[in-house]
């Protein structure tokens, strides 16, 4: 939960989620699993973070995603394992489709927003890369602080967990 706070608040500051913490997330994630849970607790630190870097690798290679973002949620799952990180990802998805949206709308941004859709859309389905209006190198895209999202969810489902409800 602190790696998630850290990231969510650099994240909303400077729009960044550094490496010194994203590494040493994913560090202390591997070696309090495999001290507390020895060989099984290694395992699932390595696909918990094998598992978010493979998923969200496409998103960065698209420039859809920032590679902070990514790192993060590799360091979380070195943290969390496999199964917890996927609960953390869907959620965080979720949440970043509500933030994204009120982010749209403040800044009157509907109309263009919904029509990079179709142009994402349409790339998808030609087989060939999005145009430059619709990735992180537009300096006029909007952009979202994933990280926020993120340590949300992290919060969200370590309270439905504590709870004996996830």
């Amino acid at each position: 939960m602190l790696l998630a706070i850290a990231a969510g608040v650099l994240d909303w500051r400077y729009r960044r989620i550094p490496n010194w913490l994203t590494v040493s997330g994913a560090a202390a994630g591997f070696v309090l699993n495999t001290i507390l849970y020895r060989w099984p607790g290694a395992k699932a630190a390595l696909l918990g973070m094998a598992l978010g870097l493979v998923l969200l690798l496409p998103f960065v290679l698209l420039r859809s995603m920032g590679g902070g973002d990514w790192k993060l949620a590799g360091a979380l799952g070195a943290c969390l394992g496999p199964r917890q990180l996927l609960a953390v990802l869907v959620v965080s998805i979720l949440l970043e489709g509500v933030i994204a949206l009120a982010v749209v709308i403040s800044k009157g941004r509907l109309r263009t927003t919904l029509s990079n859709i179709v142009r994402l859309l349409a790339a998808c389905f030609s087989f060939r890369l999005p145009g430059f209006e619709v990735s992180l190198d537009n300096p006029q895209a909007t952009k979202i602080p994933r990280g926020v999202a993120t340590a949300i969810a992290v919060l969200l489902c370590g309270t439905l967990r504590w709870m004996g409800r996830l």
